[in-house]
């Protein structure tokens, strides 16, 4: 068989239709506003996701919105009335910073500290980024 025969099995073979599938997919704000407070509602779901630590992702989220940020239970409560529309913006900008690989755009990271800068490492690449602290 020569190689042109094979080549049109092989295509033959092939889908008319790739669809492409991504396995990470933004986590989506559920959030309420009571009174003076804002509660995020999914803090656990996120975090599952993301992958990340509580602390880590409280202490950058409560920095961005300059407001004061407490865990209660699987709750995160903010201090002041803040959107859903900024909070998701705020999570995708912490997911751009502290969760996607900058070389192959995964989401398969850890978050390293060697002495006493933090490092953004891709298990899925091998990249490793230095990150702000949080």
């Amino acid at each position: 068989m020569k190689y042109e025969e094979m080549l049109e099995k092989a295509l033959k073979k092939l889908p008319k239709r790739v669809e492409e599938r991504k396995r990470f997919e933004m986590p989506r704000v559920i959030s309420e506003i009571h009174g003076n407070k804002t509660i995020l509602k999914n803090l656990n779901e996120i975090l599952n996701v993301l992958r990340r630590d509580v602390k880590h992702f409280t202490k950058f989220i409560s920095k961005e919105l300059a407001t004061a940020a407490s865990v209660e239970g699987s709750y995160l409560v903010f201090q002041g009335r803040i959107s859903k529309e900024i909070l998701q913006k705020k999570l995708e900008e912490y997911v751009k910073e502290f969760v996607l690989c900058k070389e192959c755009k995964q989401p398969d990271t850890k978050i390293v500290k060697e002495g006493r800068i933090s490092f953004l490492k891709c298990e899925a690449c091998g990249a490793k980024y230095s990150v702000r602290s949080k």
